[in-house]
C-alpha cells in the first residue's frame, strides 16, 4: 500500500490528507493516532564546534553524535540571539530581535542588589530577570492547551520568581531548577526551584567570583576543594526530567531541557575531570582572573562538563527505548549562543566555534557567526532520514511554527518564523527572505543574513551606523569587509534592517542612533 493511501486514511481530530508532495500533519502521527512527544535540549554557551559531529577533535560526544547519526544535522542554524535571556525568549514566543521583548540580558537591576549572592538568597525578589508581559503567548502554553504535558529543567531566565512569567505561568505543568541566570553562576547553588517554591540544597555559601584563600597554592588540587560541595545542580535536574518523563509516558508530552552546561563556571563531576586531565595531560590553573570561580584542570574541566551533557543524552535516550516511546518522540540538540571568553573556557583552545573565529569580539555577544550560529540536530526516527545534513538557513524564531506543525496545531499567533518540519522530512522546504537581529549590549549591533550575504553594524550606541559586509562562501570567518564593492547589496541590508527594527518597549534595550524615543 502506497504511504499517501495509508495516511489519507488516518483521523486525528479532523482529517488530514497528502496530496502531492504537500505536506500535512496526518503523516505525523502514529499508527495508534498518538501525537509525537518533543524533547528540546538547549545547551548553554555551546559553540558550534564543541561536538565531534561538528568537527571537535578533543572533546569526546558519542551520544549526541549518534543523535545527528539517527537524525538531520543543520550546518546553518542561528540562534535568537548571541546572549542567553534574549535568545530563550525568541525561542519560545517566536519574534526575533527586532521585534521581541526581551533583547538583551536585563537584571532588572532598579530593584536592589540583584548581584549580591546572599542578598537574593535572603530576598527573592532580588531574583530573576525582567518578566515577560501577561499577554506574551510562548509556544509551550499552546501545547498545554492542545493537551500536551509540558515540563521543563534548567535555566529559566525569563521572569522572576512571584511575577507572571515563571514558567508556570507560561506554558509548563512541571519545572525544576534555577529560575535566576546569576543564581546558575553556581553549580552548588543554595537553592533551586521546583514549580514556584524553592528547594533548599545542602551546600555551603560560596557565591559566585570568590578566589582562592590567600597564600593557596594554586597548584595544589586541595585549594580547589571548597568549590566542589554536595549537591550538583545537574544532577538533580536530570533526576527531575527523566521522573516527568517516566510519569507522563502514555500521554502526548513537551519537554524543554534548558541546561546550563558548559557555561562557566568551570565545575564537572571528578570522574569525568579526571578522564580529561588523564588525556590532556597537567595544564596551568585558572585562577579567575576573568571571572568565575578558579579551577584547576580548566581544559579537562570544560570538556568534562560537555562530556557528561553528552552522557546524560545518553541515558535519556535509553530511557525513552526502555519506555517503548523513543520511535514516538522527536528530539532537538541545539545551544543558546556561542562560545563565551570569560571563566577560563578558553574557547580558542578548543577551537569551540569551529570554522568561525573563538576569540573574545568573535563569539558569545557578538553578532559574528561565532556568536550565534549554533549546531542543531533533530532527531526522529522512521520520520527523519539518519545521517543527512541540511544546509537550510533557519532560526530559533522558526521552532514555535515548526512545533505547532508537527504536532497538527493550528497556530494562530504571529511569528516571524517559517516551519522546518518539510525540511526534516525531506519534503519542498520555504527559504527565508532574510534573517534579521539586533542586540543592543556590547556597543549595539545589527545582523543580516541573505543567502551568502551576511552584513553587520557595530557600535550603533555610539552613533555608528556603518554597515559592513561579508561573502559567507568565501570567508567564513568574516575578514574582509566588501561593503564597498557591493554598494547595492549594502543599500538592501539596511532597508531590512530599518524595516525590521521595532523600538524596544523596554529603555533599556532602546538605540537612539535608530531613532528610538
Amino acid at each position: 500500500m502506497e504511504i499517501n493511501q495509508i495516511y489519507n486514511t488516518m483521523k486525528y481530530g479532523t482529517l488530514y490528507l497528502i496530496t502531492g508532495a504537500i505536506l500535512t500533519p496526518a503523516i505525523l502521527f502514529a499508527a495508534d493516532n498518538k501525537k509525537p512527544n518533543i524533547i528540546y535540549i538547549l545547551a548553554d554557551d555551546l559553540g558550534y564546534g564543541d561536538l565531534g559531529c561538528y568537527g571537535q577533535k578533543l572533546i569526546e560526544t558519542t551520544n549526541i553524535d549518534k543523535l545527528a547519526a539517527n537524525g538531520m544535522r543543520f550546518t546553518q542554524h542561528y540562534s535568537g540571539a548571541p546572549v542567553s535571556a534574549p535568545s530563550r525568549c525568541v525561542l519560545l514566543t517566536g519574534k526575533h530581535t527586532g521585534h521581541s521583548y526581551i533583547r538583551g540580558n536585563d537584571e532588572w537591576a532598579e530593584r536592589g542588589k540583584v548581584w549580591d549572592y546572599k542578598a537574593m538568597f535572603a530576598d527573592s525578589t532580588l531574583e530573576g530577570q525582567r518578566p515577560l508581559p501577561e499577554n506574551l503567548i510562548t509556544f509551550p502554553q499552546i501545547l498545554q492547551k492542545a493537551g500536551y504535558a509540558t515540563g521543563t529543567v534548567g535555566k529559566w531566565g525569563l521572569g522572576a520568581p512571584n511575577t507572571n512569567s515563571t514558567p508556570m505561568k507560561k506554558g509548563f505543568d512541571f519545572s525544576y531548577g534555577y529560575n535566576c541566570q546569576r543564581q546558575a553562576h553556581t553549580y552548588y547553588p543554595l537553592h533551586l526551584y521546583k514549580n514556584d517554591s524553592r528547594v533548599f540544597l545542602r551546600n555551603d555559601t560560596v557565591a559566585p567570583d570568590e578566589k582562592l584563600a590567600k597564600g593557596a597554592d594554586p597548584y595544589d588540587l586541595g585549594s580547589y576543594a571548597r568549590f566542589t560541595l554536595k549537591e550538583y545542580s545537574c544532577d538533580l535536574m536530570f533526576k527531575e526530567m527523566t521522573g516527568f518523563i517516566e510519569e507522563n509516558r502514555n500521554k502526548p508530552f513537551f519537554f524543554y531541557w534548558a541546561s546550563t552546561i558548559p557555561h562557566a563556571p568551570l565545575q564537572a563531576p571528578k570522574r569525568w575531570v579526571d578522564y580529561y586531565v588523564k588525556k590532556f595531560g597537567d595544564e596551568s590553573p585558572y585562577l579567575g582572573n576573568k571571572g568565575y570561580f578558579p579551577n584547576r584542570y580548566p581544559h579537562a574541566s570544560y570538556a568534562a562538563m560537555i562530556s557528561y551533557l553528552d552522557e546524560q543524552v545518553g541515558l535519556l535516550v535509553e530511557q525513552l527505548k526502555k519506555l517503548g516511546i523513543y520511535e514516538n518522540t522527536m528530539i532537538f540538540f541545539t545551544s543558546d549562543n556561542g562560545p563565551t571568553y570569560n571563566g577560563g573556557t578558553d574557547s580558542p583552545w578548543f577551537n569551540s566555534a569551529g570554522p568561525f573565529k573563538s576569540e573574545f569580539g568573535w563569539g558569545k555577544g557578538f553578532t559574528h557567526e561565532g556568536g550565534f550560529r549554533v549546531p542543531m540536530i533533530a532527531s526522529w526516527p522512521g520520520r527523519i532520514k539518519g545521517s543527512t545534513v541540511s544546509t537550510h538557513i533557519s532560526a530559533f524564531w522558526d521552532v514555535f511554527p515548526t512545533i505547532c506543525e508537527v504536532t497538527g496545531i493550528t497556530n494562530t499567533q504571529e511569528t516571524d518564523g517559517i516551519s522546518f518540519l518539510p525540511e526534516l522530512l525531506g519534503k519542498k522546504q520555504k527559504a527565508h527572505d532574510y534573517l534579521y537581529w539586533e542586540f543592543p549590549e556590547t556597543g549595539g549591533q545589527q545582523a543580516v543574513r541573505i543567502g551568502k550575504w551576511k552584513s553587520i553594524r557595530f557600535n550603533i550606541q555610539k552613533g555608528i551606523l556603518k554597515t559592513e559586509l561579508y561573502n559567507l562562501e568565501t570567508d567564513l570567518q568574516e575578514l574582509t569587509d566588501v561593503s564597498a564593492q557591493n554598494p547595492d547589496i549594502v543599500k538592501r541590508m539596511e532597508q531590512i534592517m530599518k524595516k525590521e527594527h521595532v523600538p524596544a518597549e523596554q529603555d533599556i534595550f532602546k538605540m537612539k542612533a535608530l531613532g528610538d524615543q
